[in-house]
């Protein structure tokens, strides 16, 4: 969600917290579970398929990946947070990715691209699953989110122009609805509704929020029952 320089979701007030839903199995967030999981036909109903538009560009196509980090304590899901100088999303917690190229064969190849250009995350340690349904922000992009788990022994190379840090944050933490909260605010003639999910690493304190948690909220419906 592209944002006013003046604006701090966080000061948005909170109007829910999720925590009568339940969690996601710990078997499912398991690596075979996952795998399983893409691999079979399932229906299910996605909560979030977008956002109020803001943008007066023509729709563009871009897809994301999630990856999840296979960790001995469990699966994370690694994000960056944007540098603040980007034209769009600029300083907002992200999946890596960004639009396709006219070379890109599939979302998938845009997805796998676009991680190794942003945080240099090689090919060989990714194992693509598959892919939860488009998402198009406000801002006008029309994202394909390709879940992927990672082997752990990769090197990360953040580019400095796009990616001001890069972090993990469990998947179980964000697969529990109880760290899901609800915001709304009436900004640019619209009513503007969307998830946060906080997370303190340290002493820091990460803001998933907008397309991210959005996002985010669909891998929880996917993987729920």
């Amino acid at each position: 969600m592209t944002v006013l320089p003046s604006f701090d979701p966080r000061q948005v007030p909170v109007t829910g917290v999720d925590a009568h839903l339940p969690k996601v199995r710990e078997q499912a967030l398991q690596p075979q579970a996952l795998a399983q999981r893409f691999a079979r036909s399932h229906v299910w109903t996605p909560e979030l398929l977008g956002e109020p538009r803001f943008s007066d560009r023509a729709p563009v196509h871009a897809s994301v990946l999630v990856p999840l980090v296979m960790r001995d304590a469990g699966l994370a899901v690694l994000l960056t947070q944007r540098t603040v100088h980007l034209s769009s999303h600029s300083g907002q917690i992200a999946f890596p990715g960004g639009k396709a190229d006219p070379e890109d064969a599939s979302a998938t190849d845009t997805a796998l691209r676009e991680a190794q250009e942003e945080i240099g995350l090689d090919h060989r340690f990714v194992e693509v699953l598959g892919s939860l349904p488009m998402y198009t922000t406000g801002s006008a992009f029309i994202v394909t989110p390709v879940v992927a788990l990672v082997q752990p022994g990769y090197t990360m190379t953040p580019n400095p122009h796009e990616v001001a840090d890069a972090f993990e944050v469990p998947l179980d933490f964000l697969m529990d609805p109880a760290n899901h909260r609800r915001h709304a605010v009436e900004w640019a003639g619209a009513r503007r509704e969307w998830f946060s999910m906080p997370y303190v690493d340290g002493s820091t304190e990460r803001f998933i929020w907008g397309a991210t948690a959005g996002m985010l909220r669909n891998l929880y419906r996917f993987l729920l029952d």
